[in-house]
């Protein structure tokens, strides 16, 4: 079977390279972001298009897969939108949510489903989003269209990825409906922190490793240094001497904020990779033994990417902060072979199925 994909919202290739591990094609890929061309193409081998989905026509996508292939439309409209910490914070959602430009890219993402009519769909965003009205639009779309669709919320530790992070997943098919693989790991089997990253050269804080520039941690101020210092893994700022802890941790309002500061354990997940990875006192990021924060590299490979994986062009300029918004708003690459291996299984199904009826049909 000739499978091939286009992915939507591609940035730097997580999910892109996760269906390619899997077995599929993933033909081309269209993000806004110009930064994420050469890491999409150089990792990937497949096209970038740098565009904005709102300016994407179906014509345009099915230009991209092959005569006869059975075409997948992926992607991962912008999470932020729909986030736990928007949901917290915008009390009135039709005032300021909708504000959020990003807030209607799921639709455009329903019209180019509508317009290019792929053979199969996958959609990957936060929870909440299944709780909005554009989640309800973007489900009757595909409805009209006649696909028959699975989605659910997993945790990705199920799926043998190190993080603590909880993902929304839509499976969409014409004709049979299509499931999502079940759970590959146990508690007993999860990934953990050490599992990925024990064996990476030791680095202090500020420092960059000469066998592999991304193995870099940022630089931490005196005081931070102590505070990591004395700091257990799992434990929180409230295991400091009062005279290092924050004004914020001193008032009421600070006392639930137990993971910032925090230490990763060796034996367990590790914290849901955002693009502030790297920053020791914005979650549970400082490493298990060594007083410093998560290396570019360290959430990469927390994320699942190849550790060759490259996100920067040779001889451009380099910004730290950058390569961590990339590798933090990526899908995480298992995340992306687990969804490609469910529509091999899928497809692989169909086909048995198909065979089975014509051999009955000659008896």
């Amino acid at each position: 079977m000739k499978i091939e994909v286009v992915d939507l919202f591609c940035g730097v290739g997580g999910l892109t390279c996760g269906l390619n591990q899997s077995g599929l094609k993933v033909k081309a890929g269209f993000d806004i972001e110009k930064a994420c061309k050469y890491p999409y193409e150089f990792n990937n081998k497949a096209k970038f298009y740098e565009k904005d989905i709102r300016d994407v026509t179906g014509i345009e996508i099915n230009k991209c897969y092959s005569k006869n292939a059975i075409k997948v439309l992926a992607g991962c409209a912008p999470c932020q939108p729909f986030s736990q910490m928007s949901f917290k914070y915008q009390h009135n959602e039709k005032t300021k949510r909708e504000n959020d430009k990003r807030y209607d890219l799921l639709l455009e993402f329903a019209r180019l489903i509508k317009e290019s009519q792929p053979d199969i769909v996958s959609m990957e965003n936060v929870p909440k989003i299944k709780d909005t009205y554009i989640f309800e639009e973007f489900l009757k779309t595909l409805k009209e269209c006649g696909y028959q669709v699975d989605y659910r919320v997993v945790y990705c530790p199920d799926y043998g990825i190190p993080q603590n992070r909880r993902r929304f997943l839509l499976l969409a098919a014409k004709g049979k409906k299509i499931n999502l693989l079940d759970k590959t790991h146990s508690k007993e089997s999860y990934v953990t922190v050490r599992d990925v990253i024990a064996n990476l050269p030791h680095v202090n804080a500020g420092e960059i490793c000469p066998t592999d520039f991304l193995h870099q941690s940022a630089k931490l101020s005196n005081k931070n240094l102590q505070r990591i210092h004395i700091s257990k893994p799992g434990g929180s700022w409230k295991d400091w001497p009062k005279e290092l802890r924050c004004l914020c941790h001193q008032k009421e309002t600070g006392q639930t904020y137990t993971s910032v500061y925090g230490r990763m354990e060796w034996d367990k997940v590790a914290p849901t990779i955002t693009t502030q990875f790297y920053c020791y006192g914005t979650g549970r990021y400082g490493h298990p033994e060594q007083d410093r924060a998560l290396t570019l590299r360290e959430g990469a490979l927390i994320q699942t990417f190849p550790i060759d994986y490259q996100f920067t062009e040779p001889n451009q300029p380099f910004s730290f902060k950058d390569t961590a918004k990339k590798i933090g708003n990526a899908v995480p690459v298992k995340l992306g072979e687990i969804i490609g291996k469910s529509i091999k299984l899928h497809l692989l199904n169909l086909k048995k199925e198909q065979k089975k009826n014509e051999q009955f049909k000659t008896i």
